[in-house]
């Protein structure tokens, strides 16, 4: 079978030995296609992975064999994230499931960018939904992004028709922006960048006023001079969600969070809760996910990590 690897700071195709099932409970699935997340680019850009690493875990896929007690069968297109916990730990007792061990220690196998994938019956039971027959697979393909969203707004308890101020409004921003709306929220958003800007404008993410303060401001910039717009933004007793690393790993000043009694949060993984309200999200069309991919075939995936770099495209799916 064929996998897309790191290798030597590049991304090749590579044929491997194929999988399969044997005795393991779980499923061999045939992948679709599979989004190209953020976390991907980082790690690739940072050289985070080893050489014959395989990236991806937003996939969509067909069940080609399966060993389970669930309700799934061959044939059946399923879409799956990647990261189960146990629920059962202090993280996970606490909220914070993508802190526990089991969380992190679990994962699909090789990784979303190959043709064939296993799926453990953990990932079944737990985070695993068939694709509804109106949804495309490049949108439901959103289904894992868009619950790291979900789980970020609920992370920052907003009351009834609060504002927020998304800065950065690449995919992710975009996503962010999708998920306040339906949840509820004013929504408004800024970037360096016209052309998202004008996409966000069409999406019903209003550009911001500066002369304004919201309740809370959700960074999905990856800039450090993002965390000014978040202090000058955000009003005193307000919020700032990070939902991005930066190149300087600079911090908050202590004596804006002091003085302006301003609660910093981080989220980064969803809970198997907010996945399934992504995809009840996403089912319903309360969430517009439409014209926001640009399609790759598998050969083509180093120049989807190039766009995808150089801001040529919003969101990269690789179509296996």
């Amino acid at each position: 079978m064929k996998t897309a690897q790191v290798y030597q700071d590049k991304i090749i195709v590579k044929e491997v030995e194929d999988i399969t099932l044997g005795e393991r409970k779980g499923a061999i699935v045939k992948v679709l296609g599979c989004g190209l997340c953020g976390s991907d680019i980082v790690k690739f850009k940072h050289k985070i992975v080893h050489d014959g690493a395989v990236l991806g875990h937003e996939i969509v896929a067909e069940i080609l064999e399966i060993n389970s007690d669930t309700n799934f069968k061959k044939g059946d297109k399923i879409v799956t994230s990647h990261h189960v916990p146990c629920g059962e730990c202090n993280y996970c007792k606490h909220g914070n499931v993508s802190m526990c061990k089991h969380f992190k220690e679990t994962n699909i196998f090789p990784g979303g960018f190959s043709e064939k994938v296993f799926v453990s019956e953990e990932h079944l039971k737990n985070v695993a939904y068939t694709v509804p027959s109106n949804i495309s697979d490049e949108e439901i393909s959103f289904y894992e992004p868009l619950g790291c969203c979900i789980r970020a707004i609920k992370r920052c308890n907003l009351m009834k028709d609060d504002t927020a101020l998304i800065v950065g409004l690449g995919s992710i921003g975009l996503l962010m922006g999708e998920g306040l709306k339906a949840l509820g929220y004013r929504v408004y958003g800024c970037d360096l960048i016209d052309e998202r800007v004008k996409l966000a404008n069409k999406m019903g993410i209003q550009s911001f006023d500066f002369n304004l303060e919201v309740d809370a401001v959700f960074m999905t910039s990856g800039a450090d001079k993002a965390i000014e717009t978040a202090l000058k933004a955000v009003r005193p007793g307000g919020k700032i969600l990070v939902f991005s690393s930066t190149p300087l790993n600079n911090g908050y000043p202590n004596n804006e969070i002091y003085y302006k009694e301003l609660t910093i949060l981080g989220s980064y993984s969803p809970s198997p809760a907010d996945l399934k309200d992504s995809y009840e999200l996403i089912k319903s069309g309360k969430v517009n996910v439409k014209n926001l991919t640009t399609v790759y075939p598998l050969e083509q995936i180093q120049q989807a990590f190039d766009d995808t770099i150089s801001n040529k495209i919003f969101k990269a799916y690789i179509r296996i």
